[in-house]
């Protein structure tokens, strides 16, 4: 299982971040390839964020950690 963490930020504090693990449905196949290239997905998800921009995202793979990232 590929879970892809993004780095989100304010727009209206640019250096207020926080990470976000992206579930959606969506995202419940996506390949470890589509997820590096950005998941087409990514941007239909970030509409759901109209206050933040997308900073960066990584893929990860494996269960979920306990961090609550």
């Amino acid at each position: 299982m590929i879970k892809i963490i993004a780095v989100l930020c304010s727009l209206s504090s640019p250096t207020k971040c926080h990470e976000q693990t992206v579930t959606t449905s969506d995202f419940a196949n996506v390949s470890m390839q589509s997820c590096l290239m950005g998941a087409p997905q990514l941007a239909q998800w970030m509409k759901q964020h109209p206050g933040e921009r997308l900073a960066a995202w990584r893929c990860v793979t494996g269960k979920p950690d306990s961090r609550g990232a």
